[in-house]
């Protein structure tokens, strides 16, 4: 496998949580209408074996138990002396108030059957919606729940907060109050967010959490950052895996799941739509600096903050951002990058470039710059004449390794602007 994002899993198997146990690994997913709770496994997460049987065979007293209202799992090794040593959280009707709370059971194996735990819901904020979307963090001996109140059901127009909550190791009972930990804000987040998922990466607390109409190809996945667990955590500029930075090859990406592999590399697991439903995707990930970075999905790198060397930032309304980089008019202008990939091999580079340059005679004549990566020429990137301010996209394949990278752009022929880069 080369790291870009793929099919691992073609059937219908949303919001995929994966434990490993010994050298097999198991994901678990929402119900496909014929199981509550499917489940399948792998000891290379590339090649997935579903199996046949339901998982949570009943969802609990307290629940509704029709597959379809059952979601989102989240399996963990709760490693007790006695009694099952699996605890699962899900996501189930509440009979007695109509929204959807998350739930807890209990298996001896990660091969189940789960059996529901007690009489009722572990988390149903009734008022606020209820709760969804449960998975769970641990540190220094101490596990806590992360899950969404989902304010964005039933007409409520609420906000939809990501909680984190302190729970016994087991996962069977909360000790202490739920923290607010962001929500909801962001245009692109479409009025929800969801689905949180915490890793610790270099000193960061990264929340990564999905957003947006489920149904569709408008929902992603964006992510916030933190120096401490509580927070406050500040979300990135931009989301991460969208169906536009995958460039349509994945449409609606969420449901996310971080996992170590085999080679002990980091991957991420997540859902994306087709004609069979959510499928299961598999992708390489990577830390830039503790801030995560999904082979395969576009990362823009403006113009502007890249180093310059006898270019010059100018005011530009239309281009992002509003502003360009120009007057790379000189045998040593160049604009260095500085970008990051979560593994080696062939990346896509796009441009974003205007020429307005002219020939002689006056009419309009395209224009290029050398491109090099980590110091070594790679020939040009050939811009055709837009005119100036018109800003349009020139295409590059290029090689990087693992991590950091330069790529620079320098004076080719005739003259061109930049206003950003993206590597995919």
């Amino acid at each position: 496998m080369d790291g870009r994002p793929r099919v691992v899993l073609d059937h219908d198997f949303a919001d995929p949580d994966i434990v490993k146990v010994g050298d097999v690994y198991h994901a678990y997913a929402t119900s496909d209408g014929d199981r509550h709770i499917q489940h399948a496994t792998s000891r290379d997460l590339r090649h997935w074996t579903l199996d046949d049987s339901d998982m949570l065979p009943a969802p609990g007293a307290w629940a509704d138990s029709r597959a379809e209202l059952v979601w989102a799992p989240e399996v963990f090794d709760a490693g007790g002396t006695t009694g099952p040593g699996f605890t699962m959280l899900y996501t189930a009707r509440d009979r007695a108030g109509g929204r959807q709370c998350v739930g807890v059971a209990r298996a001896a194996s990660p091969d189940g059957p789960f059996l529901p735990v007690g009489d009722a819901p572990l988390i149903c904020p009734s008022a606020t919606g209820g709760a969804i979307d449960a998975s769970t963090y641990t540190e220094s001996g101490q596990r806590y729940l992360l899950w969404k109140n989902d304010g964005n059901c039933c007409h409520l127009g609420a906000d939809t907060w990501l909680h984190l909550q302190p729970t016994t190791w087991d996962g069977t009972r909360v000790t202490g109050d739920p923290i607010r930990l962001v929500r909801q804000d962001r245009s692109w987040e479409g009025g929800l967010v969801e689905a949180p998922t915490l890793v610790k990466r270099s000193g960061h607390y990264v929340l990564l959490y999905s957003a947006n109409a489920y149904d569709g190809g408008a929902y992603a996945t964006g992510y916030a950052v933190s120096r401490n667990l509580t927070g406050p955590y500040v979300k990135a500029s931009r989301p991460l895996m969208t169906t536009d930075t995958f460039s349509d090859a994945v449409r609606g990406p969420g449901g996310q799941d971080v996992v170590t592999g085999p080679d002990g590399r980091d991957r991420i697991l997540f859902h994306g739509w087709s004609d069979r439903g959510r499928v299961m995707h598999l992708a390489d990930l990577g830390w830039a600096d503790g801030l995560p970075v999904v082979r395969g999905s576009k990362v823009i790198y403006e113009a502007e903050t890249a180093h310059l060397r006898d270019a010059r930032v100018r005011e530009a309304p239309e281009a992002s951002d509003g502003k360009a980089v120009g007057r790379i008019d000189h045998p040593d202008s160049h604009v260095e990058f500085k970008v990051f990939a979560a593994s080696a091999g062939s990346h896509t580079l796009s441009v974003r470039f205007a020429n307005g340059s002219l020939e002689a005679d006056g009419s309009p004549a395209s224009a290029t710059h050398r491109l090099s990566v980590n110091g070594t020429d790679t020939g040009t990137v050939d811009y055709p004449h837009t005119a100036w301010d018109n800003w349009r996209t020139a295409v590059r394949s290029v090689t990087l390794n693992s991590g950091w990278n330069s790529i620079t752009l320098s004076k080719g022929t005739l003259y061109a602007e930049l206003d950003l880069i993206e590597v995919a």
